[in-house]
């Protein structure tokens, strides 16, 4: 359920009385753990704690004009939500939070980064704490990259620094174009030439026979040369 308040104030001013109290004392443990460089606005209806673009300039991937989401925290319809994006897609860190978390003894209510409870005794302030804590901007922006590797995204954001650096692909991948550019022209180039025509088989036969007709007829002609000459001496 989103809100159409400008700032947080406004947006905890807006809700019922319980709510509020369950909303700040969640967000009071979130700010207190949170990395100085990240900044709490309003996003998407909702509280939110992003990674302004004065500290990453590329944005979210989503709509890179927006800050990079690392924490909401918002009232729904049926429950209060607290998205963790800061452990989404970290097998290690969330391995860790569900550890913690049934220590507890609480029920845990979550899907792939979206805490859901109905009121605050559901929850640990303490491991939400601690949480926010494990995770700087800086790890979370590493984090992030690494899981746009490959992606549609992350091939996008890879050509902008690229050309950011003045265009330069690295060493490695320009050679190995270049030996496949290469290989290539190589390739059309052998294709276009003319293949070399081969003698005809009959030909071939008729060279074969004349050269071995040839020592018999010099043989024929000496004999021939030897008569004449005995006929002369005779007469």
């Amino acid at each position: 359920m989103q809100s159409k308040a400008t700032t947080p104030k406004e947006y905890l001013a807006s809700l019922e009385p319980e709510r509020r109290k369950a909303i700040e004392a969640v967000r009071k443990v979130v700010k207190a753990n949170l990395d100085p460089k990240i900044k709490e606005i309003m996003s998407y209806g909702m509280l939110g704690y992003c990674i302004p673009r004065s500290v990453y300039k590329y944005g979210y991937h989503c709509n890179p004009d927006q800050p990079l989401p690392f924490i909401n925290l918002g009232s729904q319809k049926n429950h209060m939500a607290l998205y963790l994006f800061c452990i989404y897609g970290n097998d290690k860190e969330v391995a860790w939070f569900e550890k913690a978390w049934k220590k507890t003894g609480k029920k845990l209510d979550m899907g792939k980064s979206c805490l859901r409870f109905k009121k605050l005794e559901d929850i640990s302030l303490e491991v939400i704490g601690e949480a926010v804590s494990r995770m700087s901007a800086e790890k979370f922006i590493e984090q992030y990259e690494a899981a746009l590797e490959g992606t549609a995204a992350g091939k996008k954001l890879a050509k902008l620094r690229a050309k950011e650096e003045g265009g330069a692909a690295p060493a490695k991948k320009t050679a190995a174009k270049k030996k496949a550019a290469t290989k290539k022209a190589a390739k059309k180039a052998a294709k276009k030439a003319p293949a070399r025509k081969k003698a005809p088989a009959k030909k071939k036969a008729a060279k074969k026979t004349a050269a071995k007709k040839a020592p018999a007829r010099k043989k024929t002609a000496k004999k021939a040369a030897k008569k004449t000459a005995a006929r002369k001496k005779k007469s």
